[in-house]
């Protein structure tokens, strides 16, 4: 009797935190008075945020919980065995820009991994097959698997701005993605793909499919990843930054050209995957005929 009211209520609320999540990705190219971490924290909560309501709907608030708990534990864990041991991802560390750290790791960093693994795993269930349906069979490996390339695709745009321009982490070795080592894509690969194996493995032993799945939460889904998409496109907006900065290893990077790769990235490897996953809702949404 209540699920029309209800679903409304979260169709409100999802609106409201791409809003919030725009104007996030907006501010960092704006010039303004906040501080940087301030807007890094919009950023992430609001992707956070995303998840949990969008995640609760979408499957169970249980489910939704259970994947949190899992990205917190997992993503924490390599993490900090990354910076101790330059283990997967390569040698690092931390700056300042993400704020207050859990052992070596910042806490917004854990967060981070949170809203976007969720939707890549949308996304790949798009992709996939019938994101309604059960998840048995190859899709337990096959969603992990697109999911973890979805989600390393918005770290190949994003991390080279993050760590060679605005120094929020720093690649001590440097590395050929304009400062980024590849063996970083390699670690986020297996950290995402962990992440999502649990996940489906932990919704395969559900007796029920998410039947509360509904093609407007699973647009939704695909909006906010476009959303980043188009977050990463605004970089190339010139701001009063060096024209060239210098990774720890002394070699320079001109600011242009890293903005510019972030952007083909975004337009033509997120972007496909957006594109993708539209297609298989819309094939999905269907009615069957003869």
């Amino acid at each position: 009797m209540n699920a029309k009211p209800q679903s409304q209520r979260t169709t409100v609320a999802l609106c409201l935190i791409l809003f919030l999540y725009a104007v996030a990705r907006i501010l960092e190219i704006t010039p303004n008075r906040l501080p940087q971490t301030a807007i890094v924290a919009l950023d992430v909560l609001s992707a956070l945020a995303f998840a949990l309501v969008h995640g609760a709907r979408q499957y169970s608030l249980r489910a939704i919980l259970t994947f949190t708990a899992i990205c917190i534990v997992v993503s924490n864990v390599i993490e900090n065995v990354g910076v101790l041991t330059g283990f997967p991802f390569g040698r690092y560390y931390f700056a300042g820009l993400m704020g207050p750290k859990i052992f070596n790791v910042p806490i917004l960093l854990g967060l981070a991994y949170i809203g976007m693994a969720y939707v890549s795993f949308v996304l790949a269930s798009l992709i996939a097959g019938n994101p309604k349906s059960h998840l048995t069979g190859a899709r337990l490996v096959t969603v992990p698997l697109i999911a973890s390339f979805i989600m390393v695709a918005w770290d190949l745009a994003q991390d080279p701005i993050w760590a060679t321009v605005l120094r929020g982490w720093v690649w001590l070795d440097g590395g050929p993605w304009f400062g980024v080592p590849i063996t970083n894509y390699q670690g986020w690969f297996l950290t995402v793909f962990i992440i999502c194996l649990l996940f489906a493995f932990c919704l395969s032993k559900r007796t029920h499919a998410p039947t509360a799945a509904t093609n407007a939460g699973l647009r939704a889904a695909i909006l906010f990843y476009a959303l980043c998409a188009a977050g990463n496109i605004l970089q190339r907006i010139p701001k009063p930054n060096p024209a060239v900065v210098a990774d720890p290893t002394g070699k320079l990077w001109r600011v242009a050209d890293i903005t510019a790769a972030s952007a083909l990235v975004s337009i033509f490897l997120m972007g496909s995957f957006a594109v993708f996953a539209w297609i298989r809702l819309v094939k999905t949404s269907k009615p069957a005929t003869d």
